[in-house]
């Protein structure tokens, strides 16, 4: 079968239709989308064979949990009826400690954070009574698993697990409007489509939808982390008025070099053509458009002031105690010492290594005084100290 048969979107919606025994997608706007994808992966993407299974699986799976949860929802409408009340959103550029943070403040039993394994299979509604124990938790495991064996240190990289929280990116994959393709896959079409083109507006909408569908099951006050959020916080806020925002701030470049290097190491796993300097020169390109849009939007003051809590990541490094503390007293919460502790806990248990070489500033062909300068406005705004380059 050619590459033009796997991706056909025709034949990714039939094949997902047929196994989802349903065919109702809910709003049409995702068509679009799929579309592009399925022709960067035919096009542009140099997928290896191995990539070429690991596509047709992310989009079939991304196509089935759209099926599920709108036919779950027709079948319980009720669940429309619930809203999304105060929503906390960590945002902030890639790698400035927005993973750790989430889950850190997922241990508070009073926050809800979308699991992995839920993200991935979330039909049926996930129930109490299992929601440690659902057998969908070790296939999602496994399928993390499998990705460490065609990508040795991948997990280090990037640390995943089936009941630690999952990224929104995931989510909006199936509205097929989201950076988790244009990262995973070499997609230069697709992304600046993403980045300058594509209308946001139904990957919030069905992001909505998708959380609906989950604290149906298993509720409470919704903790939830995406770096990407950054490029559309005007979105965010259309669709979540009273969201609070936890943005975290680090020097760009550093971020960059980080994210290119995270990017290559995750194309590697769908192609053996991956080059980490054009990886850079979109993350690059990505960052800067980021970092002005939040900005401007922030002087928009269409939110609050007292709704937006920064985050500088030096300080998190340093004494996360400290950070945590004040984004609890921000947002008028209580930090019980129970909590405190089982944050401890999971410090303890994942420290991570501080990146260790795995990736540096010359990797990435850019011009240092170059990207200095497009960023300086952004480091002056908010403070955000320059870092040595690794």
């Amino acid at each position: 079968m050619t590459l033009e048969q796997r991706f056909d979107p025709d034949a990714l919606v039939a094949l997902a239709c047929e196994q989802a025994d349903s065919d109702d997608f809910g709003e049409p706007g995702w068509r679009p989308g799929l579309e592009r994808v399925a022709d960067g992966l035919i096009n542009e993407a140099r997928l290896s064979p191995i990539g070429v299974e690991i596509a047709h699986l992310d989009l079939l799976r991304a196509l089935a949990n759209r099926l599920g949860v709108i036919a779950w929802r027709k079948e319980h409408p009720e669940i429309a009826a619930k809203p999304i009340t105060s929503p906390i959103f960590i945002v902030g550029q890639p790698r400035t400690g927005t993973t750790i943070l989430y889950d850190l403040l997922a241990q508070d039993p009073d926050l809800r954070a979308p699991l992995t394994w839920e993200v991935d299979a979330p039909c049926p509604v996930p129930q109490p009574e299992t929601y440690h124990t659902d057998p969908r938790i070790a296939q999602a495991q496994a399928s993390i698993e499998m990705s460490e064996q065609i990508i040795p240190g991948f997990l280090k990289f990037h640390p995943m697990g089936a009941l630690v929280g999952q990224e929104c990116v995931r989510i909006t994959a199936s509205e097929f409007t989201s950076m988790i393709f244009s990262v995973q896959y070499r997609l230069p079409s697709y992304y600046r489509w993403l980045l300058y083109d594509a209308d946001h507006t139904g990957a919030y909408c069905f992001h909505r939808i998708f959380l609906q569908h989950l604290q149906s099951g298993v509720p409470g006050q919704w903790l939830l982390k995406s770096p990407a959020h950054l490029w559309q916080l005007d979105k965010l806020i259309a669709e979540y008025p009273d969201a609070l925002i936890v943005q975290t701030h680090r020097d760009p470049l550093n971020v960059i070099s980080s994210i290119a290097a995270l990017t290559h190491h995750l194309r590697r796993m769908g192609s053996d053509e991956s080059n980490i300097a054009e990886c850079a020169a979109q993350s690059y390109e990505e960052i800067v458009v980021g970092l002005e849009r939040g900005m401007a939007w922030r002087d928009s003051a269409v939110v609050p002031a007292d709704r937006m809590i920064d985050v500088q990541f030096a300080d998190f490094m340093q004494n996360p105690w400290t950070t945590i503390g004040g984004i609890y007293r921000k947002l008028g919460r209580e930090l019980r010492p129970e909590t405190e502790q089982k944050m401890r806990d999971f410090l303890a248990a994942h420290p991570g290594d501080g990146g260790r070489g795995r990736y540096t500033w010359s990797d990435t062909g850019l011009d240092a005084g170059e990207v200095r300068e497009r960023v300086r406005a952004y480091q002056e705004r908010y403070g955000v100290p320059t870092e040595e380059l690794r």
